[in-house]
């Protein structure tokens, strides 16, 4: 009997960590040929535990506020280009930082390791002298950009994909199993600690993050809050079905602050 418990806790443990490992799909190549196309500079940070980190910076002519970009969990950011061009076109300068053991940045990704990196990208803008910040979240970054806005004071908090928590989108993908593997990225619990205005942004065929849990997250969130429904957007394709609205939204919004 007590062998068999052990064998079941070993094998509960080893499914956790496969889960949770599996939430993080980094990429070291990217097209880092287009940072001067652009108009990109490279910046390294260092998060407080040492860790070595990679961000373009890239200003807009005539900014309203600076965005710290948090992209989702694949990829790096030289694969966020279309969002760079929208966002410094709709008169915001920008940073897109790439986490530990995503593009340039050492390290591996854990969600405490994730927000020990916004939170040195956050430091670094405050030290530039940048006081009028909005925190942009991208899927797994909405969960990243909930946190840090949560405790450092923001001008304002965009939110695309969100989710209420990994445990929530975890039940959707394995119903029962899910919800007992995994249970990081709670942002539901963290969002009446943003003060600042927010603007969550959903497509309603997501097919990765279901819809009902960016209302989740969004019904739990203070006022003032706008929510944009994109409509037949997907995961993937949200930016692309969103234009060219997206881009005045975000004017709009950077406007309002």
């Amino acid at each position: 009997m007590l062998k068999a418990l052990l064998i079941a806790a070993v094998a509960f443990g080893v499914l956790s960590f496969l889960a949770n490992r599996s939430i993080y799909y980094p990429m070291r190549e990217g097209l880092w040929e287009l940072r001067a196309q652009i108009g990109a500079s490279d910046v390294w940070l260092t998060a407080a535990d040492g860790v070595k980190l990679h961000a373009w910076w890239v200003p807009a002519p005539e900014p309203r506020v600076v965005t710290l970009f948090l992209h989702g969990n694949a990829g790096n950011l030289s694969h966020r280009i279309d969002h760079i061009r929208e966002i410094t076109a709709a008169g915001s300068s920008i940073l897109v930082l790439d986490y530990r053991g995503y593009g340039k940045s050492q390290g591996r990704p854990t969600e405490k390791g994730l927000y020990a990196d916004a939170a040195a990208a956050y430091e670094y803008l405050v030290g530039q002298g940048h006081t009028r910040l909005v925190i942009h979240g991208e899927s797994l970054g909405t969960a990243v950009a909930v946190d840090l806005g949560s405790r450092k004071p923001c001008a304002g908090l965009v939110l695309e994909a969100p989710f209420s928590s990994a445990r929530a989108v975890a039940a959707r993908v394995l119903p029962l199993i899910g919800p007992l593997l995994v249970w990081s990225y709670d942002s539901k619990s963290k969002i009446q600690g943003v003060g600042c205005p927010l603007l969550v942004i959903h497509g309603d065929r997501d097919e990765v993050i279901d819809y009902s849990l960016g209302r989740r997250l969004f019904e739990a969130a203070r006022e003032p809050k706008q929510f944009w429904t994109v409509e037949h957007a997907g995961h993937n394709d949200l930016l692309e079905v969103a234009r060219p609205h997206y881009g005045r939204r975000l004017a709009d919004f950077y406007a309002s602050l």
